[in-house]
């Protein structure tokens, strides 16, 4: 087998950060004979070198074992203080009368907000300038409006 002593300037194949695949790169820095600093040959971004790893993937057919973790328990700090503020105020909630939340909207204490991904929220506080935090059935969020 030939070792090949590599320096600065020289062509090594490396993963790109940027690119995200194996390309050609030039040799920017080295420590001893260690490569530490290359530039794609393709998108001239400069990054620390990272060695062509090729991952295994399962032939077709084949399963992949992996372990299981345990799932989390919820915690006894503040989530689980606003699932049980959330489990009080739910079937109170009146959801004719949530405003649909705009960034560009303007909202008081204990409003109704009915927010596309979170669904419906209280609003608990509003903090200046310009953001209010909302009780979700997920928790706190702190989201932006107009005051």
């Amino acid at each position: 087998m030939r070792t090949v002593n590599l320096s600065a300037g020289d062509i090594i194949e490396a993963v790109c950060t940027r690119c995200r695949s194996i390309l050609n790169h030039t040799i920017v820095a080295m420590v001893g004979e260690r490569v530490v600093r290359v530039e794609c040959n393709t998108c001239h971004g400069v990054h620390n070198y990272r060695d062509k790893v090729e991952k295994k993937t399962p032939a077709r057919g084949e399963t992949v074992r992996r372990t299981a973790s345990a799932p989390r328990k919820p915690g006894k700090g503040q989530g689980a203080e606003d699932r049980k503020e959330w489990e009080s105020l739910s079937p109170a909630m009146d959801r004719t009368r949530a405003i649909p939340y705009d960034m560009e909207g303007s909202y008081c204490v204990n409003d109704l907000v009915a927010h596309p991904v979170f669904g419906l929220g209280v609003v608990k506080t509003v903090i200046k300038p310009n953001k209010i935090e909302v009780l979700f059935e997920q928790g706190k969020k702190l989201l932006r409006c107009k005051l």
